[in-house]
């Protein structure tokens, strides 16, 4: 496949705005799509962790009942990241972000207005299923528009300003917002979600109407009749190199706990600890709003220090180390009788936040991997992405039964350990780091 000619970004003597912005590592044509994606992402956010708490006491579902809901839509989620790389290969990244809103406007209204209302198990498990399909063309239609058009000296850093945005709807925003919905407002969870809804449509207008960059208007491949071949494209490179493989698994595992935990977390909380799911709620605001200004930190460490070596150790270490911490600091402190059980428990939870923005790097290493195809390249990565979405409720729905709070928090644990492991073994993939040369292009840039 031959790639179009990209816009290159001029470092002349252009407005000193956007010579800030650029410093930044911030691609100014793309700024309304981070606003709308960060909004976008709150509304999806809301549900993440009151879903559950919702449907086991209004509906008579059980928690491994939940986790295979989640489930479910995680396999949506997995199909729809996957795709949403080699169709803005195909389409464009913004016409893959209008299908995305489409598809999750649609299918929530069909879940909240009918589904639930009909206290149709089948039809809850298939609205909010196919709804799965919506986030992930939104979100990483948006990823592969910044992967094709930022400069790639600072790839890592624009790929963090995404994750800025993403993670500070999904789930630092989106928690918060839950917790003003039901603790401020008096709001039910049935009301809360409708928020969500309303929250998701403002951004997507907002980024598809406010970005005006022409490259992701149209397809990002000259030969986009080749819809076969480039939808394949990303299996192909899975397929061929074992480096593609590791990012992929290495970023599933980045996430099975963030939705691993949102389906057992709250029980845990509730039943073993004695605190309130609005407490929860705080734990997940703080790790992600932790998370956030380190995307940014780790984007830019990763491009000086080394992606391999930030993921292994900022990332997929410190995650396991943090990990075990959630689970074992308040446990220990509490039959301890400690009044500080819950504030050292936030404390570690923000360590986990940092940890997490460690595996900021991993999509740089991705796009590396097959840089003349950003989507394809990156269609591989987001199979991780959405691989997490259902193999962290499935992991759970499995093994709860079996293994309990603990044990699950010492398997993702372990998992983490794995990802250093592999994450260790992605050296060599950074241009111009390691006696691996830049592109021609960028030597010359």
């Amino acid at each position: 496949m031959t790639v179009k000619a990209q816009p290159r970004t001029h470092n002349g003597a252009i407005g000193s705005r956007e010579g800030i912005l650029e410093r930044m590592g911030l691609p100014r044509p793309l700024l309304w799509g981070f606003v709308g994606l960060m909004l976008f992402m709150i509304g999806d956010g809301v549900e993440t962790n009151i879903l559950t708490p919702f449907l086991t006491a209004e509906h008579g579902f059980s928690i491994p009942m939940a986790g295979t809901l989640v489930t479910v839509y995680g396999i949506a989620v997995a199909i729809a990241a996957f795709l949403s790389a080699s169709l803005s290969d195909l389409w464009g990244p913004r016409r893959v972000m209008f299908i995305g809103a489409g598809i999750w406007v649609a299918f929530e209204i069909l879940f909240l207005a009918v589904a639930l209302n009909a206290s149709s198990v089948a039809l809850i498990f298939i609205a909010y299923g196919l709804r799965g399909f919506g986030y992930p063309f939104f979100a990483y239609g948006f990823l592969v528009w910044i992967s094709a058009t930022a400069n790639a000296k600072r790839l890592a850093v624009a790929i963090g300003w995404f994750y800025v945005a993403f993670s500070a709807g999904l789930p630092t925003l989106g928690a918060l917002t839950a917790t003003a919905s039901l603790d401020l407002f008096g709001l039910d969870y049935y009301g809360t979600l409708w928020i969500s809804l309303g929250l998701v449509v403002v951004g997507a207008a907002v980024a598809l109407v406010g970005v005006k960059e022409k490259t992701g208007r149209g397809p990002l491949v000259a030969n986009s009749d080749e819809v076969f071949k480039t939808l394949v494209f990303g299996f192909t490179l899975l397929r061929t190199n074992r480096k593609a493989l590791m990012v992929m698994l290495t970023r599933t595992i980045n996430s099975i706990p963030t939705y691993g935990m949102a389906i057992f977390f709250p029980a845990l909380f509730t039943d073993q600890f004695g605190w309130s799911i609005g407490q929860f709620l705080i734990l997940t605001t703080v790790i992600y709003a932790v998370n956030i200004p380190c995307n940014l930190f780790f984007g830019a460490l990763g491009d000086r220090l080394g992606w391999s070596k930030t993921v292994t150790w900022f990332g997929a270490v410190l995650c396991a180390v943090s990990m075990l911490g959630l689970y074992v600091v308040p446990a220990f402190a509490i039959s301890r009788g400690w009044e500080s059980a819950y504030g050292l428990t936030l404390l570690v939870g923000a360590v986990f936040g940092v940890g997490l923005a460690g595996f900021v790097p991993l999509s740089a290493i991705a796009v590396s991997l097959a840089p003349k195809n950003p989507g394809a390249a990156m269609a591989s990565y987001n199979l991780g992405i959405g691989a997490a979405v259902f193999a962290g409720p499935l992991l759970v729905a499995l093994l709860y039964s079996v293994l309990g709070a603990a044990g699950m928090v010492y398997l993702f644990a372990i998992l983490y350990l794995v990802a250093a492991l592999m994450s260790h073994a992605l050296r060599g993939t950074q241009p111009g780091f390691n006696g691996v040369p830049l592109p021609a292009a960028e030597r010359l840039a």
